[in-house]
């Protein structure tokens, strides 16, 4: 038998060997079926149990503040980019003033969310029940709860985080540069609801020099991108350059508040508004990322995140800034917790199910208004959850205005003005003093300074709202008495419990000498 000649061993050479910490060359995994109907049910049910107690209490007073500023539609504002005020202008004038209706663009919004959410999760190589676990997960935190319940900029901006990522998970795993000039609208549309994406695009950038892939920064489709983006918010960047960059100026008005107490308290925050129980999805998930080498190729996005940490803290954030880095975090975690319920006894599972009932079960008592009115001093909503009392007693406090105002006679009411110390008591004299007979309320705070002052012809009295400095009273007039307080009739303790009401008279400088001295950031 003859024997076969040896084929000669060509030596291998660097450039021949796949470069395995190269994510890129990481072999692609056939992913999961998505699991449609189960996550359709999760954001279906989710939206429609925020709609379903959106008409309860009230008004919140950003709400208020977004219906006067939608009837002065511009391309900015002091605080805001343009358009949730246009979208509160919209429903508004469609539904004759109906709060569910004011309310229902937020509720679809986080149903999407939760959606994407296990769209994620499947992009991240879970299966089915990962891409439930983590719906359901994200649909039951804090965050998502609590500001999905009202009109607020926080359920537009984590949408936008959201599909930023599942976008550029797409991206890493198929190199579709379709992936990536889908960003330049994304973003562009997320920036005109709230300025925080820029927060993600900064911290993505960072995290991908960190970990990669950094080829995505050579890829044309990615500039093309940021320029579509630039060019959809260049409206606003236009706006707030011509008035002065305000926002720049409410940055040092937020780090001064200090809620949840301050950069001390940013970190034990992450948890609480999460959710507690939820925690040990998320953490896993963050580990996922940063540790496990099925995960490498998504490092960026655990990167991403404690970047968005970072900076939250060093420029004294507040403490839902980094909400949006969370669901890609919930993503990776459910496919981590779902791994480890699979190498385990059924006990894992029933603690998995208990936790996730009990967090479901904590978050709509302290999120959302299932109480009586009358009840809610008295629950843990309304010691934890501040924004809840922000949507009782409005209609009461117009009330009390419209008294004060019958008292003088016929002719002081002709030319009294009313003068309201923020946008809340503004806008609720707006939207429910008119059938009382109240004249246009005025503000110096935020954009509320910008739709003033009253006519020079309005010589006062001056109904004064709030709880005024009394140097900057007696600034204003010649005297100046209290002539009523607020009291919502709930005991339920708000900003505005208790606000004096102060009669001003003997007005002693016309309105346009006296206004600039009026505007507020705070």
């Amino acid at each position: 038998m003859r024997r076969q000649a040896r084929q000669p061993v060509t030596p291998t050479t660097p450039s021949t060997v796949p470069d395995r910490s190269d994510p890129s060359t990481q072999a692609d995994q056939p992913l999961s079926p998505v699991a449609w109907i189960p996550l359709a049910v999760a954001a279906g049910l989710t939206g429609t149990v925020l709609l379903a107690f959106s008409g309860r209490y009230g008004y919140h007073r950003d709400e208020l503040y977004y219906l006067v500023a939608g009837r002065h539609l511009a391309w900015g504002y002091d605080d805001q980019p343009p358009l949730l005020p246009a979208l509160a202008r919209l429903t508004d004038s469609l539904s004759g003033g109906s709060l569910t209706a004011l309310r229902l663009p937020t509720a679809v919004v986080v149903g999407v969310t939760v959606l994407l959410v296990g769209l994620l999760t499947r992009e991240l190589g879970g299966g089915r029940w990962a891409q439930l676990l983590a719906a359901v997960g994200w649909a039951t935190t804090g965050v998502a709860m609590v500001s999905g319940h009202l009109l607020s900029t926080t359920p537009y901006d984590v949408l936008c985080w959201t599909t930023t990522a599942w976008l550029l998970a797409r991206w890493v795993r198929t190199r579709d540069d379709r992936m990536l000039l889908a960003l330049g609208p994304v973003l562009g549309v997320g920036l005109l609801a709230k300025s925080l994406p820029l927060l993600f695009v900064a911290a993505l950038a960072i995290a991908v020099l960190i970990s990669g892939p950094r080829e995505i920064l050579r890829r044309p489709a990615l500039w093309i991108a940021a320029g579509i983006a630039v060019a959809l918010w260049a409206p606003n960047l236009w706006w707030q350059a011509t008035h002065g960059w305000p926002q720049l100026t409410m940055t040092g008005v937020i780090r001064a508040d200090a809620d949840f107490g301050g950069r001390l308290g940013l970190l034990p925050s992450q948890v609480l508004i999460m959710g507690p129980p939820l925690a040990v999805i998320w953490i896993a998930g963050l580990w996922r990322l940063l540790r496990n080498p099925d995960a490498r190729r998504y490092r960026f996005l655990g990167w991403a995140y404690l970047v968005v940490l970072a900076l939250t803290l060093l420029t004294g954030g507040r403490e839902y800034y980094p909400a949006g880095a969370y669901p890609v975090l919930f993503a990776s975690g459910a496919i981590a917790t779902i791994g480890w319920l699979s190498r385990g006894a059924r006990g894992r599972r029933a603690a998995l199910g208990v936790g996730l009932v009990l967090n479901g079960l904590s978050t709509v008592t302290i999120a959302l208004p299932i109480y009586p009115v009358r009840t809610l001093p008295h629950t843990p909503q309304a010691m934890i959850n501040y924004d809840a009392g922000e949507t009782v007693g409005w209609p009461e406090l117009v009330s009390t205005v419209a008294r004060v105002h019958r008292s003088l006679p016929a002719s002081e009411q002709a030319t009294a003005v009313i003068l309201t110390r923020n946008y809340g008591q503004a806008g609720a004299i707006d939207r429910y003093g008119r059938p009382l007979g109240l004249p246009t309320p005025y503000s110096g705070h935020l954009n509320f300074w910008r739709w003033g002052p009253p006519a020079d012809s309005a010589t006062g009295p001056v109904i004064v709202i709030g709880r005024w400095p009394a140097e900057e009273l007696s600034r204003l007039c010649g005297t100046v008495v209290q002539v009523a307080s607020n009291d919502n009739g709930y005991g339920v303790e708000n900003e505005e419990q208790g606000a004096p009401i102060w009669l001003c008279r003997d007005l002693d400088r016309p309105w346009s000498q006296v206004w600039p001295e009026l505007r507020r950031f705070g």
